[in-house]
């Protein structure tokens, strides 16, 4: 199996086990916070799922259709993953509200605390294991799974929060809760939007990125300037174009020579998918 899909089939069935659990205790204690909880871990399971098939369509090889190949694919379901996350903070702030409103109480129970505090343990362990891999592999998807799990152990630790308002006699606890569980995943939503609609709309990469790049270029024996150097995003990886510069007196071959060992060089570069080597003579 592909190491991409490892955090994203633990986090499918992670997050479905917990949501149904949680939904159960909530359903039968009558609590919006924990209710709201379970939605958001089974959102986390949809979001996977979207992840899962993002992650499979993003690995697959060019074609006719695709001569550059399908990398778009990837910040394009984290896009919607993010877009999932916000409709889902908006149900559950609608909901918080409206318990807030009508003053419904909840009756707090042992069983309520459990399942939120191992839930807490669950999504963290399942948080760090899908932050090193994503990490490791510069896969956007499984990064923005891994804040989507961060962010439900946040709103589970708010949860405990409102249990124990609701233990202290304030009676909007419960529903406090749930509302600032919204605010955590709405947030986490706008963040995954922001950061992927920059890789969809081929937006330029940073100046250090770039000087990095022009760098790599120079570094090359028989390059003697770079200029027109663009670049920008093809998903999540750059496509780079350039000009070097070279002495009158390098022959055909050896000018080609050069260029494709730039191009080798600059293409080794982890933010780099492919470069485009242009060949001047310096007058």
């Amino acid at each position: 199996m592909e190491e991409e899909l490892k955090p994203l089939i633990v986090s499918i069935i992670g997050n479905t086990v917990l949501g149904v659990v949680k939904l159960v205790v909530g359903l039968f204690n009558l609590s919006i916070a924990l209710i709201s909880d379970g939605i958001h871990s089974l959102s986390d399971t949809v979001t996977s799922v979207v992840g899962f098939v993002g992650v499979k369509l993003s690995k697959k090889p060019p074609d006719e259709s695709h001569p550059f190949g399908h990398s778009r694919f990837e910040p394009l379901f984290a896009f919607f993953m993010g877009e999932l996350l916000i409709v889902v903070a908006y149900e559950i702030a609608r909901d918080s509200l409206g318990r807030m409103l009508s003053r419904e109480t909840i009756r707090l129970t042992p069983t309520m605390v459990i399942v939120a505090l191992l839930s807490i343990l669950v999504k963290e362990l399942m948080t760090r294991y899908a932050l090193s891999v994503g990490k490791r592999l510069d896969n956007k998807i499984i990064i923005a799974d891994a804040y989507h799990h961060r962010s439900d152990v946040l709103s589970t630790i708010v949860v405990l929060v409102g249990f124990g308002l609701q233990r202290l006699g304030i009676w909007f606890g419960d529903a406090l809760a749930g509302f600032v569980v919204a605010l955590f995943v709405g947030k986490v939503g706008v963040e995954i939007l922001l950061e992927n609609v920059n890789y969809l709309t081929g937006r330029a990469p940073p100046y250090e990125v770039c000087k990095k790049i022009e760098e790599v270029a120079r570094s090359v024996d028989g390059v003697l300037g770079v200029h027109d150097l663009r670049a920008h995003y093809v998903g999540t990886k750059l496509h780079v174009e350039l000009h070097i510069e070279v002495s009158p007196e390098t022959s055909l071959k050896k000018a080609h020579d050069i260029s494709e060992e730039v191009k080798r060089k600059v293409e080794s570069l982890p933010e780099v998918s492919e470069a485009f080597i242009h060949v001047d003579i310096r007058e």
